[in-house]
């Protein structure tokens, strides 16, 4: 059985008061200690993140919202186990995307095939800001939709969300080789399609 870890003064400290700045691997060894304080400021910084991969992932945004709810429950019960051998969003989106495959297979009414598609839109963008990102986007997306789930992942995890080679080998539990070549193969279907609909790339997805 787990035991509970003390809680460092830093903490101890931040769990009294705002800590906006505090650190991801600070807040989870707050919450492995049960800080609920410390949960709900990790699940504000990550909630949308976790959303809006599991939709583009699965193609379904019920399904989604509720994975959402099911990573954050991981999360808290097993921030113990996490050992700092990554970055905590790295380790949150392999939960999410663990979760995420598993309900595609329980539902099996939901296909992840070239069909599925979702355009996403930050809500904190305002007005103006979310109607060009729409437009600009709406041609990528497209693009997109067409890959196989598993180049789509791989483009969404390194353009999206900012992951290294070997961040997305950690998601997607494959070598860095494997996800080189996924990458390789997804950006030279995209490019083709672009050049095929007239569309210059830098364009199109700058």
């Amino acid at each position: 059985m787990q035991t509970a870890r003390r809680l460092p003064e830093s903490l101890r400290v931040y769990s009294k008061a705002s800590g906006p700045d505090i650190s991801d691997e600070a807040l989870l060894e707050a919450i492995a200690d049960g800080d609920r304080r410390a949960m709900r400021t990790l699940f504000t910084r990550y909630s949308a993140l976790v959303y809006r991969f599991v939709a583009r992932l699965t193609g379904n945004e019920s399904l989604a919202e509720d994975t959402v709810s099911e990573v954050f429950l991981d999360v808290w019960r097993q921030a113990y186990r996490f050992e700092a051998k990554s970055k905590v969003s790295t380790w949150v989106l392999a939960i999410a995307r663990h979760k995420a495959l598993s309900a595609l297979r329980r539902r099996s009414e939901v296909q992840l095939d070239d069909d599925m598609a979702v355009t996403m839109v930050d809500p904190a963008d305002g007005p103006e800001t979310m109607a060009h990102n729409k437009d600009r986007s709406a041609i990528v997306q497209k693009c997109l939709r067409q890959l196989s789930p598993s180049h789509r992942e791989v483009i969404d995890l390194v353009y999206y969300h900012e992951k290294s080679i070997a961040e997305v080998a950690q998601i997607i539990g494959a070598p860095a080789n494997t996800v080189k070549t996924r990458m390789f193969c997804a950006r030279k279907q995209i490019a083709e399609m672009l050049k095929r609909a007239g569309v210059d790339r830098v364009q199109a997805c700058g």
